[in-house]
């Protein structure tokens, strides 16, 4: 989500809102294709901007869940913070018009998701370790 922050508000203070989030007539730099990739049987692949920062969002998301495997004080702060992210997220998506996009909504959501896991796999290992000890 930083790196969404930080291209959106670059973008926009040098071109305007239209210019990173786009309008009906022209793509800004989120819609916009960086590269074409042509496919074996004569089709085309194309990346955005967008894509790539949910491709990014997807591996952070996955480091988030590895880690969530842990138990302890830190992941306990980790959640908390997970949490945090998400709400500005939230509110950002909700009032700022720069972050009122699908792209945006996606990451948002993977943060929600991140949230949950973690606090659903803490509880599951907790109740496994007082299994145990039982």
């Amino acid at each position: 989500m930083i790196v969404y922050v930080i291209i959106a508000y670059i973008t926009a203070a040098t071109g305007g809102t239209e210019a990173f989030v786009g309008s009906s007539e022209t793509a800004g730099l989120l819609r916009e294709n960086l590269f074409t990739i042509g496919m074996v049987r004569g089709g085309s692949w194309g990346l955005s901007t967008g894509d790539i920062l949910l491709l990014l969002g997807l591996v952070f998301l996955f480091i988030e869940m590895v880690k969530a495997a842990g138990s302890g004080t830190a992941t306990i702060m980790n959640h908390a913070l997970s949490m945090l992210v998400f709400v500005i997220a939230l509110a950002m998506f909700l009032l700022l018009p720069l972050f009122a996009t699908s792209t945006f909504f996606l990451l948002m959501m993977m943060a929600l998701l991140d949230t949950l896991a973690g606090f659903v796999v803490t509880i599951v290992a907790a109740r496994r370790d007082l299994a145990v000890a039982d």
